[in-house]
Parts: structure tokens; sequence; C-alpha cells
């Protein structure tokens, strides 16, 4: 695409934040630091941002099933692939989908993107974050000086919910341990959580997102952010800028600068 169609593109979406501040404003020069695991609360809708500062979150009184399930010795993502199956039925996910979609980029990234699960497009085309909100995430990625196939992109489950719908628990449960599988193999340096679903299902929370979005947990070796996921800010283009400041987080993480038109 040329430069000046890719610009149109993104003044059209709202994404100047992406691109006009990246410039002036480097990412910090030194990580921010890790938190603690959030306990279960009040769920709270991510598209109801809070006022007020929230108070610091409380580890849980014990191990999450994340942190306590062992990693598979000799597993890679072509292993992890084999064991889902060619049509996998191990949950009711599985009556609606045309394909499953397991994830992609560059199997040793040092940055993952997790979302929820595949949406239509997603669907139809096998891969995921295809549809507007994943060019919008494609815009993100590149705004951190980074492309697409640096990194790995995946959701937490594998098949399209009915009419885009959030997954639910047992189909989480019956999915999430292929995304521990994937997350172990890969190794990142970061994890980036794209929306509610996938934060409060890697930290074992039932809190939301606004409560602890930008700051840093430990997650089996890698540190885990949250941010707002691509389509709430395709209906909230006022958080742009909040998503930013996160990945600017995560750049200086990575020791990336943002990169300059």
């Amino acid at each position: 695409m040329r430069a000046e169609a890719w610009l149109e593109y993104a003044a059209d979406l709202g994404l100047d934040p992406f691109y006009r501040d990246r410039a002036r404003t480097p990412p910090a020069e030194a990580p921010p630091s890790v938190a603690a695991a959030p306990r279960p609360a009040r769920n709270i809708p991510e598209d109801r941002p809070r006022a007020a500062p929230a108070s610091p979150i409380s580890p849980p009184a014990s191990a999450s099933l994340f942190e306590s399930t062992e990693r598979i010795e000799g597993d890679n993502l072509d292993r992890i692939r084999q064991d889902i199956g060619p049509d996998c039925t191990r949950c009711k996910l599985c009556k609606g989908r045309t394909q499953i979609v397991f994830g992609t980029g560059n199997p040793g990234a040092a940055l993952v993107f997790v979302g929820e699960g595949p949406g239509r497009d997603e669907d139809e085309q096998g891969e995921p974050f295809v549809g507007r909100a994943g060019k919008l995430l494609t815009q993100m990625i590149e705004a951190m000086s980074l492309r697409r196939e640096d990194v790995y992109i995946c959701n937490v489950v594998k098949c399209r919910p009915p009419e885009n719908r959030l997954p639910e628990k047992d189909e989480i449960a019956t999915c999430s341990p292929f995304l521990l599988r994937q997350l172990d193999v890969i190794h990142p340096k970061a994890i980036c959580c794209l929306g509610s679903c996938a934060a409060q299902t890697l930290l074992q929370t039932t809190q939301g997102i606004s409560r602890f979005r930008g700051e840093w947990f430990d997650f089996r070796g890698s540190k885990l952010i949250a941010t707002y996921h691509p389509a709430y800010l395709l209906r909230n283009p006022n958080a742009k800028g909040e998503v930013w400041k996160d990945l600017q987080k995560v750049m200086a993480v990575l020791g990336l600068q943002p990169r300059r038109r």
C-alpha cells in the first residue's frame, strides 16, 4: 500500500495517536515494576473506564492453575496443533466454526499478543486478527517499529463463538491449556493481552481490565501487560491514547524505539 493511502486509512480510523505522538514521545527509559497477579473481584465492563486510579491489586492466596501447571518437555507449536486435532470437538464451539484458528507469527517472538477468540473473518481465513480489528492491530504493531511477522498472535479459544460473543467459562477451560502450551513454547519476553477475556483468563481474575490495564505482572517467566482490545478502540477512539501509552511500556521492555515517519 502506498504511504499516502496508508496514512489516509489511519486517519479514517482515527489512529493519529499511533503516528502523530510516537515521533516526539519516546518510551520510558526503564520498564515499570512488576506486580503480582490480582485477586478475583467484581467484574467491571471494559467500556466503563474508572474515573479514579484503582488501589493496588493483592496477590492471590495460592498459585493459579496456570502457575502450577507443569511444562511439557520437548513441546513445540506443531505438536500442540496436532494435539488439538484436525476437527476438535472438545467443546460446543465446534458446532458453528468453519475452521480452527490456531495462531500465527514468529515461533521465537519476543512479544505475543493474545486476544479472546476468532471472529467471522478469522473463521473464514484461519488466521487470527485479519478483520477490521486485525488491521488496527497491525497498525499498532508497525507503530512499535515491528512487523506483524515479528510477533506471535493467538487467542484464548481457537474456534469462533457464535455471533462473536465472549467465550464462556467451559469453553475457556477446555481450550486455554493449548494457549498455555503455546506461551510456554514461545516463552516471549512480553505478553500483551488484548481485552478483558485474555487478561482475566491468564491472570485468573474476574476484575475488569480497567482495574489493572497498563500494569506489569509476572507470568511463567514472561512479563504480562493488558490493554484494550482493538475492537474496543474502534468503538471508543478516545481510548487510543491510553493504549499507545501501554504499547510504549512494552517497547521499553523490548528496547524498541517508535518508528519515525
